[in-house]
């Protein structure tokens, strides 16, 4: 007696394993030729026609020309359908709400950026939300019910208990305690949300330095001090979301803070986040210390630093790479990751010089020696993370052809 649909090992069940092995095989590769399909895939010439023809009539793939350039005939070449689905991604921030839709491929086609200054949000977090979604979908051709899903990067995390707000005092409207049920409302696609810098982490596990690493830390210093785990091969987010504010970590060099919460600082931020930076290059005796946000004023102070061999600018760079290796000290004590990645705009604008720097004092600071890499995703890192991390999950609905 043949087995049910959803039995392993049926015909609809095979046939489903290889059109999703052909469909990530287009996505990683490119237009690729039936014969191409079918050598990657293990699948005779026939087998592979009628897969391609399957996804073709299902619209996830469509010719798209033919090769050139080799001895005998042109073949005709499949691409995924680029517009099959579409999906979404905010980047949250105190300041601003950057949007993005991307195509089934990845493909940005769309972005929009609403600022949002002030204490008190001039408009409510749903009106917010709705309005820079609109406007992504717009610059897309697009309309927001055109959009499987949405994810949205906020610093903290929302609790998974109470589903309010934690450990992001600083983002003004969104601790309400309906906001998720608010925004469920009005949005009509499926919504996720997720801390920032675990969306760089999935960043650069897909596309960037992490790539094939399965124990990772990302290092993320920009507005706030922050880490993000990854641990065989997946996120660790903690029991509250709370895993990775590495900024509250109490360390040698700095007073005890209390109260952290409410300080929204804790010792690692305070020795080593931005807003130390500027203090400790006057206190070195740099003068031109650049004025504006501390993120800004940071990124452009590392900058010149590791373009100096030498002086107060030389001095400041090994301080700071000595403060960034004490507390990362501690996690890779209890961690042991496989690899360190160092991103945000005060880590990468140091480059190799302060990757170099933190890797000697983290040698001499802790046993494990994990191999210190700058993050490679420097684009709107928050925003690619959220469009992956929606996109994988609409891939895996839209290629889904067994149902």
């Amino acid at each position: 007696m043949a087995g049910s649909a959803g039995t392993p090992g049926t015909p609809r069940v095979l046939r489903a394993m290889n059109d999703r092995a052909a469909l990530d095989l287009l996505l990683e590769h490119g237009p690729l030729s039936r014969t191409r399909i079918g050598k990657l895939t293990g699948l005779s010439k026939p087998t592979a026609s009628q897969l391609l023809a399957r996804l073709e009539a299902a619209g996830l793939v469509r010719a798209t020309g033919t090769s050139e350039g080799r001895p005998g005939p042109n073949a005709q070449l499949y691409a995924v359908n680029p517009t099959a689905a579409h999906a979404a991604g905010l980047d949250v921030t105190p300041g601003r709400i950057r949007a993005a839709v991307a195509d089934l491929t990845g493909r940005t086609v769309g972005e929009y950026e609403l600022p949002t200054p002030g204490r008190r949000p001039a408009q409510p977090v749903v009106r917010q939300v709705t309005d820079a979604l609109n406007g992504a979908a717009h610059a897309a051709g697009l309309t927001r019910d055109d959009l499987r899903r949405l994810v949205i990067g906020t610093p903290g995390a929302f609790d998974p208990g109470t589903g309010r707000l934690r450990y992001a005092s600083h983002l003004p409207g969104w601790h309400a305690p309906a906001l998720l049920d608010e925004l469920a409302a009005a949005l009509p696609m499926p919504v996720e949300y997720e801390n920032d810098v675990n969306l760089v982490a999935i960043a650069e596990q897909r596309l960037g330095a992490a790539r094939g690493h399965g124990d990772f830390v990302l290092l993320w210093n920009q507005e706030g001090l922050g880490a993000a785990l990854v641990l065989g091969g997946r996120l660790h987010r903690g029991w509250t979301g709370g895993a990775g504010e590495v900024g509250f970590l109490p360390v040698p060099g700095t007073p005890l803070v209390r109260q952290v919460t409410k300080a929204n600082s804790g010792g690692y931020q305070e020795l080593a986040g931005s807003q130390a930076l500027p203090r400790l290059a006057r206190e070195l005796g740099i003068t031109d210390v650049p004025s504006g946000p501390y993120a800004e004023a940071a990124a452009r102070l590392v900058a010149r630093a590791a373009d100096h061999a030498g002086g107060p600018y030389r001095e400041l760079l090994r301080t700071y790479a000595t403060r960034l290796a004490t507390g990362l000290a501690s996690l890779v004590a209890v961690l042991d990751p496989e690899l360190v990645v160092l991103s945000g705009t005060a880590l990468a604008s140091g480059g190799e010089v302060l990757r170099a720097l933190v890797q000697a004092e983290l040698e001499e600071l802790a046993a494990p020696r994990p191999r210190l890499v700058v993050g490679d995703v420097q684009e709107h890192p928050v925003l690619r993370g959220a469009l992956e991390s929606a996109l994988a999950t609409t891939r895996d609905e839209v290629f889904d052809t067994s149902r």
